[in-house]
């Protein structure tokens, strides 16, 4: 009964911001990392951040220094807050628990100008 749900992703500009939000439940959230993966049409899956269970990140290569993951153990929370965002960066971003291989419905985000 694992479960991610994903909130956040909506039509914005190019050069806006954005924060998508990932809720989990049905395991102990506190003690394990959560990643953010995106997916464009007919493109592979691209990871793009990861936050460890003690707050340790690390980001795609595209994507550090305009993307902060983030994590709140109190309401079992991921966020991925990206900045400066590009047409480029339009996508289906999904949630995953690694050591569940449990993933989230994605959210669509659109950056467009």
């Amino acid at each position: 009964q694992v479960q991610l749900v994903e909130s956040g992703g909506n039509l914005v500009q190019p050069g806006g911001s954005l924060t998508l939000s990932c809720r989990a439940s049905g395991f102990t959230f506190s003690r394990e990392g959560i990643s953010w993966y995106r997916q464009a049409p007919q493109k592979a899956r691209e990871f793009v951040a990861h936050v460890a269970r003690g707050g340790t990140t690390n980001y795609g290569d595209f994507v550090k220094g305009r993307f902060t993951v983030s994590r709140d153990n109190r309401s079992n929370t991921v966020y991925l807050q990206m900045n400066n965002l590009q047409s480029e960066d339009t996508a289906v971003y999904y949630c995953n628990a690694p050591n569940r291989d449990a993933w989230g419905q994605g959210t669509q985000v659109t950056v467009s100008s």
